[in-house]
Protein backbone atom coordinates (compact mmCIF):
# COMPACT_ATOMS: atom_id res chain seq x y z
CA UNK A 1 0.00 0.00 0.00
CA UNK A 2 1.31 3.47 -1.38
CA UNK A 3 1.35 5.37 2.51
CA UNK A 4 3.51 7.40 4.65
CA UNK A 5 2.59 8.41 7.80
CA UNK A 6 1.27 11.68 9.50
CA UNK A 7 4.55 12.69 11.49
CA UNK A 8 6.93 11.72 8.17
CA UNK A 9 4.70 13.74 5.99
CA UNK A 10 5.56 16.52 8.21
CA UNK A 11 9.22 16.06 8.57
CA UNK A 12 9.22 16.18 5.18
CA UNK A 13 7.16 19.81 4.67
CA UNK A 14 9.23 21.11 7.23
CA UNK A 15 12.14 20.35 5.72
CA UNK A 16 11.51 21.62 2.51
CA UNK A 17 10.18 25.27 4.33
CA UNK A 18 13.69 25.23 5.56
CA UNK A 19 15.28 24.62 2.28
CA UNK A 20 13.62 27.50 0.58
CA UNK A 21 13.13 30.31 3.63
CA UNK A 22 17.66 29.89 4.31
CA UNK A 23 18.01 29.75 0.44
CA UNK A 24 15.56 32.58 -0.28
CA UNK A 25 17.89 35.07 0.86
CA UNK A 26 20.59 34.58 -1.97
CA UNK A 27 17.32 35.86 -4.41
CA UNK A 28 17.48 39.46 -2.35
CA UNK A 29 19.30 42.70 -3.21
CA UNK A 30 21.74 44.31 -1.54
CA UNK A 31 19.47 46.83 0.14
CA UNK A 32 16.81 44.36 0.98
CA UNK A 33 19.79 41.88 2.23
CA UNK A 34 21.23 44.17 4.32
CA UNK A 35 18.10 45.55 5.80
CA UNK A 36 17.49 42.66 6.50
CA UNK A 37 20.59 41.56 8.21
CA UNK A 38 20.37 45.04 10.32
CA UNK A 39 16.82 44.31 11.92
CA UNK A 40 15.89 40.65 12.23
CA UNK A 41 17.06 38.21 14.23
CA UNK A 42 19.62 36.11 14.21
CA UNK A 43 17.60 32.83 14.07
CA UNK A 44 15.70 33.95 10.91
CA UNK A 45 17.58 33.09 7.57
CA UNK A 46 19.45 36.10 7.04
CA UNK A 47 22.86 34.40 5.90
CA UNK A 48 23.84 34.18 1.97
CA UNK A 49 26.32 31.85 0.46
CA UNK A 50 30.12 32.84 0.83
CA UNK A 51 31.54 32.85 -2.24
CA UNK A 52 35.43 32.23 -2.21
CA UNK A 53 38.07 33.88 -3.64
CA UNK A 54 37.57 33.00 -7.46
CA UNK A 55 34.46 34.05 -7.53
CA UNK A 56 34.62 37.39 -5.33
CA UNK A 57 37.71 38.06 -6.20
CA UNK A 58 40.66 38.89 -3.20
CA UNK A 59 43.91 38.12 -2.54
CA UNK A 60 45.72 34.99 -2.69
CA UNK A 61 48.74 34.53 -0.36
CA UNK A 62 51.19 31.02 0.00
CA UNK A 63 53.00 31.47 3.55
CA UNK A 64 56.09 29.58 4.51
CA UNK A 65 57.22 29.34 8.55
CA UNK A 66 60.74 29.08 9.15
CA UNK A 67 60.73 26.07 11.58
CA UNK A 68 64.03 25.58 11.85
CA UNK A 69 63.94 28.75 13.73
CA UNK A 70 61.81 26.90 16.09
CA UNK A 71 64.60 24.33 16.47
CA UNK A 72 67.63 26.85 17.19
CA UNK A 73 65.57 28.57 19.96
CA UNK A 74 64.81 25.38 21.80
CA UNK A 75 68.40 24.02 21.74
CA UNK A 76 69.71 27.74 22.61
CA UNK A 77 67.42 27.66 25.43
CA UNK A 78 68.97 24.19 26.21
CA UNK A 79 72.66 25.29 26.17
CA UNK A 80 71.79 27.97 28.25
CA UNK A 81 70.50 25.75 31.11
CA UNK A 82 73.40 23.32 30.22
CA UNK A 83 75.46 25.79 30.55
CA UNK A 84 73.49 27.05 34.24
CA UNK A 85 73.72 23.79 35.96
CA UNK A 86 77.22 22.84 35.20
CA UNK A 87 78.14 26.20 36.99
CA UNK A 88 75.93 24.84 39.63
CA UNK A 89 77.17 21.55 40.23
CA UNK A 90 80.98 22.94 39.54
CA UNK A 91 81.69 20.89 36.91
CA UNK A 92 84.45 22.36 34.59
CA UNK A 93 83.92 22.40 31.01
CA UNK A 94 85.11 23.84 27.78
CA UNK A 95 83.91 24.97 24.25
CA UNK A 96 80.31 24.99 24.88
CA UNK A 97 79.02 25.60 21.68
CA UNK A 98 75.54 25.24 19.25
CA UNK A 99 76.77 23.87 15.86
CA UNK A 100 74.73 21.87 13.11
CA UNK A 101 71.67 21.79 15.45
CA UNK A 102 73.98 19.41 18.09
CA UNK A 103 75.48 21.10 21.65
CA UNK A 104 78.75 19.73 22.36
CA UNK A 105 80.86 20.59 24.96
CA UNK A 106 84.02 18.97 26.82
CA UNK A 107 84.44 18.09 30.34
CA UNK A 108 88.36 18.78 31.87
CA UNK A 109 87.87 15.88 34.45
CA UNK A 110 86.88 12.71 32.81
CA UNK A 111 85.46 11.25 36.22
CA UNK A 112 82.83 13.81 36.03
CA UNK A 113 81.15 12.02 32.90
CA UNK A 114 78.47 10.42 34.61
CA UNK A 115 77.66 12.90 36.83
CA UNK A 116 77.22 14.59 33.87
CA UNK A 117 75.13 12.51 32.15
CA UNK A 118 73.13 12.48 34.86
CA UNK A 119 72.26 16.02 35.14
CA UNK A 120 71.54 16.49 31.26
CA UNK A 121 68.97 13.56 31.84
CA UNK A 122 67.47 15.53 34.33
CA UNK A 123 66.99 18.83 32.02
CA UNK A 124 65.47 16.56 29.31
CA UNK A 125 65.33 13.16 29.20
CA UNK A 126 64.33 12.39 26.08
CA UNK A 127 67.49 14.06 24.38
CA UNK A 128 69.80 12.18 22.59
CA UNK A 129 73.33 12.26 24.86
CA UNK A 130 76.68 10.87 22.92
CA UNK A 131 80.15 10.34 24.83
CA UNK A 132 83.19 9.91 23.41
CA UNK A 133 85.96 10.20 26.12
CA UNK A 134 85.13 13.53 27.57
CA UNK A 135 83.35 14.97 24.82
CA UNK A 136 79.66 15.40 24.59
CA UNK A 137 77.12 15.85 22.18
CA UNK A 138 73.76 16.73 22.82
CA UNK A 139 70.62 16.70 20.59
CA UNK A 140 66.83 16.29 20.28
CA UNK A 141 65.51 13.42 19.11
CA UNK A 142 63.21 12.53 16.09
CA UNK A 143 60.55 12.35 17.84
CA UNK A 144 60.65 15.61 20.00
CA UNK A 145 61.82 17.51 16.21
CA UNK A 146 58.53 15.98 14.68
CA UNK A 147 56.36 17.52 17.50
CA UNK A 148 58.14 20.68 17.85
CA UNK A 149 58.01 21.12 13.78
CA UNK A 150 54.07 19.98 14.31
CA UNK A 151 52.92 22.43 16.95
CA UNK A 152 54.89 25.69 15.62
CA UNK A 153 52.84 24.59 12.87
CA UNK A 154 49.78 24.14 14.38
CA UNK A 155 50.06 27.67 16.77
CA UNK A 156 51.18 29.99 13.24
CA UNK A 157 47.99 29.08 11.79
CA UNK A 158 46.03 30.14 14.59
CA UNK A 159 48.30 33.11 15.37
CA UNK A 160 47.48 34.11 11.73
CA UNK A 161 43.82 33.41 12.26
CA UNK A 162 43.78 35.81 15.26
CA UNK A 163 45.49 38.44 13.56
CA UNK A 164 43.17 37.84 10.10
CA UNK A 165 40.28 38.25 12.15
CA UNK A 166 41.32 41.40 14.29
CA UNK A 167 41.94 43.23 10.91
CA UNK A 168 37.70 42.54 10.63
CA UNK A 169 38.53 40.92 7.06
CA UNK A 170 35.07 38.34 6.54
CA UNK A 171 35.29 34.97 5.58
CA UNK A 172 39.21 34.63 5.44
CA UNK A 173 39.69 30.78 4.37
CA UNK A 174 43.17 29.56 6.21
CA UNK A 175 44.89 26.38 5.48
CA UNK A 176 47.58 23.89 6.22
CA UNK A 177 49.72 22.98 3.55
CA UNK A 178 52.73 20.69 3.42
CA UNK A 179 54.98 20.66 6.29
CA UNK A 180 55.89 24.01 6.73
CA UNK A 181 53.20 26.48 4.83
CA UNK A 182 50.15 28.27 5.62
CA UNK A 183 47.41 29.34 2.78
CA UNK A 184 45.76 32.28 3.21
CA UNK A 185 42.97 33.33 0.86
CA UNK A 186 41.23 36.45 1.54
CA UNK A 187 37.78 37.29 -0.83
CA UNK A 188 36.93 40.92 -1.16
CA UNK A 189 40.58 42.18 -0.61
CA UNK A 190 42.43 43.58 -3.22
CA UNK A 191 45.31 45.17 -1.33
CA UNK A 192 47.28 42.68 0.70
CA UNK A 193 49.92 45.09 1.38
CA UNK A 194 48.82 45.64 5.16
CA UNK A 195 48.12 41.90 5.72
CA UNK A 196 51.39 41.06 4.43
CA UNK A 197 53.11 43.41 7.11
CA UNK A 198 51.35 42.08 9.83
CA UNK A 199 51.71 38.68 9.05
CA UNK A 200 55.65 39.21 8.27
CA UNK A 201 56.21 40.03 12.20
CA UNK A 202 56.98 37.22 14.23
CA UNK A 203 55.62 40.26 17.35
CA UNK A 204 57.76 38.42 20.08
CA UNK A 205 58.10 40.93 23.02
CA UNK A 206 60.06 40.96 25.77
CA UNK A 207 61.36 43.35 28.20
CA UNK A 208 65.10 43.02 29.50
CA UNK A 209 67.38 45.21 31.77
CA UNK A 210 70.12 47.60 29.37
CA UNK A 211 73.49 46.85 30.34
CA UNK A 212 74.37 50.38 30.71
CA UNK A 213 78.20 50.21 30.73
CA UNK A 214 78.37 48.36 27.62
CA UNK A 215 76.02 50.12 25.72
CA UNK A 216 77.70 53.59 26.47
CA UNK A 217 81.14 52.60 25.69
CA UNK A 218 80.85 51.08 21.63
CA UNK A 219 84.31 49.61 22.49
CA UNK A 220 84.05 47.57 25.08
CA UNK A 221 83.19 43.96 24.85
CA UNK A 222 79.68 42.44 24.85
CA UNK A 223 79.36 40.04 28.29
CA UNK A 224 78.56 36.32 27.14
CA UNK A 225 74.95 36.85 29.28
CA UNK A 226 74.15 39.97 26.86
CA UNK A 227 74.05 40.80 23.17
CA UNK A 228 73.84 43.82 20.97
CA UNK A 229 70.76 44.84 19.30
CA UNK A 230 69.66 47.88 17.47
CA UNK A 231 67.38 50.50 18.42
CA UNK A 232 64.19 52.47 17.14
CA UNK A 233 65.46 55.48 18.89
CA UNK A 234 67.14 57.76 16.83
CA UNK A 235 69.72 59.26 19.27
CA UNK A 236 71.12 55.83 20.46
CA UNK A 237 71.12 53.05 17.26
CA UNK A 238 71.75 50.16 19.26
CA UNK A 239 71.84 48.78 22.94
CA UNK A 240 73.35 45.96 24.68
CA UNK A 241 70.98 44.35 26.63
CA UNK A 242 70.72 41.08 28.88
CA UNK A 243 69.70 38.10 27.46
CA UNK A 244 67.60 36.83 30.51
CA UNK A 245 64.26 38.15 29.67
CA UNK A 246 62.50 39.51 32.83
CA UNK A 247 59.21 39.23 31.41
CA UNK A 248 58.00 38.05 28.05
CA UNK A 249 55.16 39.18 26.16
CA UNK A 250 53.03 36.02 26.12
CA UNK A 251 52.15 36.95 29.38
CA UNK A 252 49.91 39.92 28.18
CA UNK A 253 46.21 39.58 27.97
CA UNK A 254 45.19 42.95 26.27
CA UNK A 255 47.16 45.71 23.96
CA UNK A 256 45.31 48.45 22.62
CA UNK A 257 46.18 51.77 21.00
CA UNK A 258 46.16 55.17 22.62
CA UNK A 259 47.62 58.80 23.10
CA UNK A 260 50.28 59.95 25.50
CA UNK A 261 51.28 63.74 25.78
CA UNK A 262 49.53 64.04 22.56
CA UNK A 263 51.34 61.15 20.51
CA UNK A 264 50.49 57.60 19.70
CA UNK A 265 51.35 54.78 22.46
CA UNK A 266 50.53 51.08 22.93
CA UNK A 267 49.11 50.51 26.26
CA UNK A 268 49.15 46.92 27.62
CA UNK A 269 48.23 44.96 30.74
CA UNK A 270 49.90 41.87 32.09
CA UNK A 271 48.13 38.24 33.39
CA UNK A 272 48.31 38.15 37.04
CA UNK A 273 51.56 35.84 36.73
CA UNK A 274 52.97 38.94 34.49
CA UNK A 275 51.73 41.45 36.77
CA UNK A 276 53.54 40.12 39.32
CA UNK A 277 56.95 39.21 37.47
CA UNK A 278 56.76 42.84 36.12
CA UNK A 279 56.36 44.35 39.18
CA UNK A 280 59.15 42.52 40.92
CA UNK A 281 61.42 42.80 37.93
CA UNK A 282 61.03 47.02 38.60
CA UNK A 283 61.25 47.08 42.23
CA UNK A 284 64.74 45.67 42.26
CA UNK A 285 65.91 47.91 39.45
CA UNK A 286 64.24 51.11 40.13
CA UNK A 287 66.88 53.45 38.64
CA UNK A 288 68.16 51.16 35.77
CA UNK A 289 66.93 51.38 32.37
CA UNK A 290 64.27 48.93 30.99
CA UNK A 291 65.08 47.56 27.20
CA UNK A 292 61.23 47.05 25.49
CA UNK A 293 62.41 44.77 22.90
CA UNK A 294 60.06 43.60 19.85
CA UNK A 295 61.68 40.76 17.25
CA UNK A 296 65.09 41.44 17.76
CA UNK A 297 64.54 45.63 18.18
CA UNK A 298 64.40 47.61 20.81
CA UNK A 299 61.54 50.02 20.47
CA UNK A 300 62.54 52.03 23.27
CA UNK A 301 64.60 51.71 26.54
CA UNK A 302 62.86 54.04 29.87
CA UNK A 303 64.19 54.40 33.05
CA UNK A 304 62.47 52.76 35.57
CA UNK A 305 61.66 55.70 38.29
CA UNK A 306 59.49 53.60 40.28
CA UNK A 307 58.11 50.32 41.16
CA UNK A 308 55.49 49.36 37.80
CA UNK A 309 52.71 47.30 40.55
CA UNK A 310 49.72 47.72 38.67
CA UNK A 311 50.37 44.42 35.98
CA UNK A 312 50.19 47.55 33.24
CA UNK A 313 52.54 49.88 31.35
CA UNK A 314 52.59 51.68 27.86
CA UNK A 315 55.10 51.68 25.28
CA UNK A 316 55.84 54.36 23.34
CA UNK A 317 58.55 54.99 20.47
CA UNK A 318 58.67 57.08 17.14
CA UNK A 319 54.67 55.45 16.40
CA UNK A 320 51.75 56.57 13.61
CA UNK A 321 48.44 55.78 14.84
CA UNK A 322 48.13 53.26 12.20
CA UNK A 323 51.68 51.39 13.04
CA UNK A 324 50.41 51.78 16.82
CA UNK A 325 46.80 50.09 15.91
CA UNK A 326 49.00 47.20 14.31
CA UNK A 327 51.51 46.75 16.55
CA UNK A 328 47.93 46.24 19.51
CA UNK A 329 46.88 44.12 17.42
CA UNK A 330 49.90 41.81 16.76
CA UNK A 331 50.29 41.70 20.33
CA UNK A 332 46.88 40.74 21.07
CA UNK A 333 46.87 38.02 19.12
CA UNK A 334 50.21 36.81 20.29
CA UNK A 335 53.21 36.13 18.87
CA UNK A 336 54.02 33.65 15.95
CA UNK A 337 56.39 30.80 17.00
CA UNK A 338 58.81 31.51 14.13
CA UNK A 339 59.09 33.20 10.86
CA UNK A 340 56.95 33.74 8.35
CA UNK A 341 57.63 35.06 4.69
CA UNK A 342 55.58 35.12 1.76
CA UNK A 343 56.06 32.83 -1.01
CA UNK A 344 53.30 33.33 -3.20
CA UNK A 345 50.59 36.10 -4.33
CA UNK A 346 48.28 36.48 -6.34
CA UNK A 347 45.36 38.96 -6.51
CA UNK A 348 42.12 38.25 -8.53
CA UNK A 349 40.44 41.25 -9.56
CA UNK A 350 36.09 41.05 -8.92
CA UNK A 351 35.87 41.37 -12.58
CA UNK A 352 37.09 38.16 -13.06
CA UNK A 353 35.30 36.33 -10.38
CA UNK A 354 32.08 37.97 -11.79
CA UNK A 355 32.72 36.59 -14.97
CA UNK A 356 32.90 32.83 -13.34
CA UNK A 357 29.93 33.44 -11.12
CA UNK A 358 28.03 34.52 -14.49
CA UNK A 359 29.39 31.04 -16.16
CA UNK A 360 28.74 28.95 -13.32
CA UNK A 361 24.81 30.24 -13.66
CA UNK A 362 24.57 29.76 -16.64
CA UNK A 363 25.79 26.32 -16.75
CA UNK A 364 23.89 25.83 -13.93
CA UNK A 365 20.75 27.11 -15.45
CA UNK A 366 21.33 25.05 -18.73
CA UNK A 367 21.90 21.59 -17.00
CA UNK A 368 19.02 22.60 -14.86
CA UNK A 369 16.52 22.93 -18.06
CA UNK A 370 18.18 20.28 -20.22
CA UNK A 371 17.28 17.60 -17.47
CA UNK A 372 13.89 18.33 -16.77
CA UNK A 373 12.79 18.53 -20.29
CA UNK A 374 14.58 15.05 -20.79
CA UNK A 375 12.40 13.99 -17.55
CA UNK A 376 9.31 15.50 -19.32
CA UNK A 377 10.13 14.04 -22.24
CA UNK A 378 11.12 10.29 -21.24
CA UNK A 379 8.46 9.95 -18.14
CA UNK A 380 5.61 11.99 -18.94
CA UNK A 381 3.39 14.82 -17.79
CA UNK A 382 2.68 13.82 -14.11
CA UNK A 383 6.28 11.66 -13.55
CA UNK A 384 8.18 14.51 -15.12
CA UNK A 385 6.47 16.86 -12.93
CA UNK A 386 6.73 15.03 -9.59
CA UNK A 387 10.73 14.60 -10.72
CA UNK A 388 11.51 18.04 -11.61
CA UNK A 389 9.83 19.56 -8.30
CA UNK A 390 11.99 17.40 -6.35
CA UNK A 391 14.67 18.56 -8.62
CA UNK A 392 14.20 22.24 -7.97
CA UNK A 393 13.54 21.50 -4.03
CA UNK A 394 17.10 19.59 -4.22
CA UNK A 395 18.65 22.71 -5.70
CA UNK A 396 17.06 24.98 -2.41
CA UNK A 397 18.31 22.93 -0.21
CA UNK A 398 21.83 22.94 -1.39
CA UNK A 399 22.06 26.74 -0.79
CA UNK A 400 19.91 26.71 2.40
CA UNK A 401 22.38 24.08 3.40
CA UNK A 402 25.53 26.44 2.00
CA UNK A 403 23.95 29.62 3.72
CA UNK A 404 23.26 27.81 7.05
CA UNK A 405 26.88 26.58 7.37
CA UNK A 406 28.12 29.68 5.93
CA UNK A 407 30.41 27.23 3.59
CA UNK A 408 32.61 28.84 1.10
CA UNK A 409 31.13 28.16 -2.25
CA UNK A 410 33.85 28.15 -4.97
CA UNK A 411 34.18 27.75 -8.75
CA UNK A 412 34.70 23.88 -8.27
CA UNK A 413 31.62 24.22 -5.81
CA UNK A 414 29.48 25.23 -8.49
CA UNK A 415 30.52 22.17 -10.42
CA UNK A 416 29.55 19.86 -8.28
CA UNK A 417 26.31 21.76 -8.16
CA UNK A 418 26.36 21.20 -11.50
CA UNK A 419 27.12 17.59 -11.37
CA UNK A 420 24.45 17.08 -9.15
CA UNK A 421 21.73 17.99 -10.98
CA UNK A 422 22.21 15.75 -13.60
CA UNK A 423 22.77 12.68 -10.43
CA UNK A 424 19.60 14.09 -8.67
CA UNK A 425 17.04 12.70 -11.26
CA UNK A 426 18.56 9.11 -10.79
CA UNK A 427 16.91 8.01 -7.86
CA UNK A 428 13.68 8.31 -9.59
CA UNK A 429 15.06 7.12 -12.73
CA UNK A 430 15.39 4.04 -10.92
CA UNK A 431 12.40 4.41 -9.57
CA UNK A 432 10.45 4.70 -12.66
CA UNK A 433 11.62 1.84 -14.62
CA UNK A 434 11.24 -0.03 -11.69
CA UNK A 435 7.52 1.11 -11.91
CA UNK A 436 7.46 0.29 -15.68
CA UNK A 437 8.61 -3.10 -14.91
CA UNK A 438 5.88 -3.85 -12.51
CA UNK A 439 3.14 -2.73 -14.86
CA UNK A 440 4.70 -5.12 -17.67
CA UNK A 441 4.38 -7.89 -15.25
CA UNK A 442 0.34 -7.30 -14.34
CA UNK A 443 0.79 -5.26 -11.51
CA UNK A 444 -2.13 -3.12 -10.36
CA UNK A 445 -1.26 1.12 -10.37
CA UNK A 446 -1.14 1.14 -6.73
CA UNK A 447 0.66 -2.01 -6.57
CA UNK A 448 3.52 -1.28 -8.87
CA UNK A 449 3.74 2.46 -7.68
CA UNK A 450 4.67 0.84 -4.25
CA UNK A 451 7.04 -1.73 -5.68
CA UNK A 452 8.82 0.79 -7.28
CA UNK A 453 9.67 2.95 -4.31
CA UNK A 454 10.19 -0.21 -1.85
CA UNK A 455 12.44 -2.34 -4.62
CA UNK A 456 14.70 0.56 -5.90
CA UNK A 457 15.54 1.71 -2.43
CA UNK A 458 18.60 -0.33 -1.95
CA UNK A 459 20.25 -0.04 -5.59
CA UNK A 460 19.56 3.98 -4.90
CA UNK A 461 21.53 4.17 -1.41
CA UNK A 462 24.30 1.92 -2.78
CA UNK A 463 24.44 4.32 -5.59
CA UNK A 464 24.71 7.13 -3.34
CA UNK A 465 26.34 6.09 -0.52
CA UNK A 466 29.59 4.96 -2.96
CA UNK A 467 29.69 8.67 -4.26
CA UNK A 468 29.51 10.34 -0.70
CA UNK A 469 32.35 8.24 0.19
CA UNK A 470 34.31 8.91 -2.30
CA UNK A 471 32.95 13.02 -1.59
CA UNK A 472 34.06 12.67 1.87
CA UNK A 473 37.63 11.61 0.75
CA UNK A 474 38.36 13.88 -1.48
CA UNK A 475 37.45 16.52 1.70
CA UNK A 476 39.79 14.91 3.73
CA UNK A 477 42.36 14.73 1.64
CA UNK A 478 41.65 17.33 -1.06
CA UNK A 479 43.03 21.02 -0.66
CA UNK A 480 41.17 24.16 -0.88
CA UNK A 481 39.60 23.75 -4.11
CA UNK A 482 38.74 20.32 -4.22
CA UNK A 483 37.56 20.29 -0.59
CA UNK A 484 34.85 23.17 -2.13
CA UNK A 485 33.52 20.48 -4.73
CA UNK A 486 33.38 17.73 -2.04
CA UNK A 487 31.60 20.08 0.24
CA UNK A 488 28.76 20.63 -2.51
CA UNK A 489 28.48 17.33 -3.81
CA UNK A 490 28.23 15.59 -0.73
CA UNK A 491 24.86 18.64 0.21
CA UNK A 492 23.98 17.75 -3.28
CA UNK A 493 23.55 13.44 -2.64
CA UNK A 494 21.93 13.63 0.64
CA UNK A 495 19.77 16.22 -0.77
CA UNK A 496 19.15 14.20 -3.38
CA UNK A 497 18.15 10.76 -1.76
CA UNK A 498 15.55 13.17 0.25
CA UNK A 499 14.03 14.97 -2.76
CA UNK A 500 13.89 12.03 -5.04
CA UNK A 501 12.53 9.45 -2.28
CA UNK A 502 11.21 11.31 -0.04
CA UNK A 503 9.72 14.06 -0.99
CA UNK A 504 8.95 12.39 -4.71
CA UNK A 505 7.29 9.45 -2.96
CA UNK A 506 4.90 11.99 -0.66
CA UNK A 507 4.11 13.86 -4.26
CA UNK A 508 2.98 10.43 -5.55
CA UNK A 509 1.00 9.72 -2.59
CA UNK A 510 -1.16 12.93 -2.97
CA UNK A 511 -1.66 12.48 -6.78
CA UNK A 512 -2.72 9.21 -6.61
CA UNK A 513 -5.00 9.83 -3.24
CA UNK A 514 -6.80 12.79 -5.66
CA UNK A 515 -6.99 11.33 -9.06
CA UNK A 516 -7.23 7.51 -7.77
CA UNK A 517 -5.45 6.71 -11.02
CA UNK A 518 -6.35 3.03 -12.57
CA UNK A 519 -3.40 3.21 -15.08
CA UNK A 520 -0.08 5.19 -14.82
CA UNK A 521 0.75 7.30 -16.99
CA UNK A 522 4.61 6.74 -17.50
Amino acid sequence: MLYIERWKTYCIIAVCLFGVLYASPNLMGKQTLAWMQANLPSVLPTQTVNLGLDLRGGSYLLLQVDLDVVIEERLQSLLDQIRTDLRKAKVSYTDLALMDKKIRFSVTDVASRDAVKTLLREIDSAMVVQVDGASFVVAMSEAQLFERRRLALDQSIEIVRRRIDETGTREPSIQRQGDDRILVQLPGMDDPERIKNLLGQTAKLSFRLVDEAASMDPTQRVPPTAERMPSQESDHPNWVVQKRVMVSGDMLVDAQPSFQEGSPVVSFRFDSQGGRRFGEATRANVGRLFAIVLDGKVISAPVIREPILGGSGVISGNFTTQSAQDLALLLRAGALPAPIKVLEERTVGPGLGADSIKAGAYASVMGLVLVMVAVFIVYGGVFGAIANIALLFNIALIFAALSFLQATLTLPGIAGIVLTIGMAVDANVLIYERIREEIRLGRSAIVALDAGYKHAMSSIIDANLTTLIASILLFIFGSGTIKGFAVTLSIGIVASIFTGVMLARLLTVWWTQIARPKVIPI
